[in-house]
């Protein structure tokens, strides 16, 4: 095996590198604070390209592979969950689902302005009594002559009032069950579709997260995306994709947890010499950078077996898994390390320890991961 980054790919790496340090870092604490979604530094985002990586250029795409993705992903999570999950969602979900499945009409109406992050998507699939259970759709989207009357209510969506564009699953046959659901294309500003308060989070604060009501909500057939009764396939693929964006954020909320830790205890002295130097930090330090590897292979194997075009549904769920375990488990550590210091904002540790616990969380919690992995090691 190849473990070496080509020049391309170190090129994008450094590129989001660099991103992060000029555009991201500066106001990240405020941000966080005042839960401000980060509007202006999204649009950079976009303007760089890292809003459609892995979009065809005819698209307006990147062009990329998913390895460039999860790179960039990776630096940009070191310093900001919260713009990482806008890119996450508006690449793995939303323009991977259009130019997988759109028609012509719809990648060139939606796909286009969404590659260059001139507008954002969103992905609506979770529902107060269905979260990770996607067959148990309570919206529904009933056929009259050549548009759906879509009903029904969307939680904790991730660029919820940002988005111009949403990806909505509703029930359209519920005595099919799974096989009744289909996927819908909504736009923002559409009559009856109104966008609830946003949540007020633990972390991951500056994403705009949201509940969504639809109300008799017009929506054309020509905006179904595939067959009717395909939405369940839809969803379970495009989630497949972006676990693989989801670990990459975790992998990156963790190495930027580690990489602050490292420095502080280099800097920090106890008992006369750096706290770098007492055995219990270096063995804190060294299960933290090993977990980080182990997090980043699976993360990069995933990605790796996606671009060439074989089955990555258990690589992806076994990558989101682990990864999103180590977030959680180098944040705390870093914190540890940091002392009194690391309860403070000033030192960043903290807010990724609080971004690091939504990585378990969404796209399928740690035991649907596990659910994915023992189906595919049972066939």
């Amino acid at each position: 095996m190849n473990f070496e980054l080509t020049e391309e790919h170190i090129a994008v790496r450094d590129a989001a590198r660099e991103f992060t340090q000029a555009e991201l870092l500066p106001g990240v604490i405020d941000r966080d604070t005042e839960a401000r979604f980060p509007k202006e530094q999204i649009q950079k985002m976009g303007e760089l390209g890292f809003m459609g990586m892995m979009v065809d250029p005819k698209y307006n795409g990147g062009g990329m592979d998913t390895l460039s993705y999860v790179l960039a992903m990776e630096e940009i999570s070191k310093i900001d969950a919260s713009a990482s999950v806008s890119m996450s969602v508006n690449n793995s979900l939303v323009c991977w689902g259009l130019e997988k499945y759109g028609t012509e009409e719809q990648k060139e109406k939606y796909l286009k302005p969404l590659a260059t992050g001139e507008i954002l998507g969103a992905f609506c699939l979770s529902e107060p009594e269905a979260g990770s259970d996607a067959t148990s759709q309570r919206t529904e989207a009933k056929l009259e002559g050549d548009h759906y009357i879509l009903n029904g209510t969307k939680n904790w969506i991730t660029n919820g009032s940002s988005a111009s564009v949403y990806l909505v699953i509703a029930q359209t046959d519920a005595s099919k069950g799974h096989k009744g659901i289909s996927t819908f294309i909504v736009e923002k500003g559409w009559e009856g579709f109104i966008i609830g308060k946003k949540e007020d989070k633990l972390g991951i604060r500056g994403s705009d997260t949201h509940s969504l009501m639809f109300n008799d909500v017009k929506v054309p057939v020509g905006n179904r995306i595939g067959e009717e009764g395909f939405g369940f396939s839809f969803a379970m693929e495009t989630l497949n994709g972006g676990r693989i964006g989801i670990a990459a954020q975790a992998l990156g909320i963790a190495a930027g947890a580690y990489e602050l830790a490292l420095a502080y205890s280099k800097e920090r002295k106890a008992f006369g010499k750096p706290i770098s130097q007492h055995q219990a930090i270096q063995f804190k330090l060294a299960d933290m950078a090993t977990q980080i590897e182990a997090a980043r292979m699976l993360v990069y194997k995933a990605a790796c077996i996606k671009d060439q075009g074989e089955d990555y549904a258990h690589a992806s769920a076994m990558a989101k898994l682990y990864a999103s375990e180590v977030a959680m488990n180098v944040t705390v550590e870093a914190v540890q390390v940091h002392g009194g210091y690391g309860y403070v904002k000033e030192y960043h540790v903290e807010r990724l320890m609080r971004d690091a616990k939504i990585t378990q969380i969404y796209e399928g919690t740690s035991e649907i991961q596990k659910i994915v992995i023992s189906r595919n090691l049972l066939k």
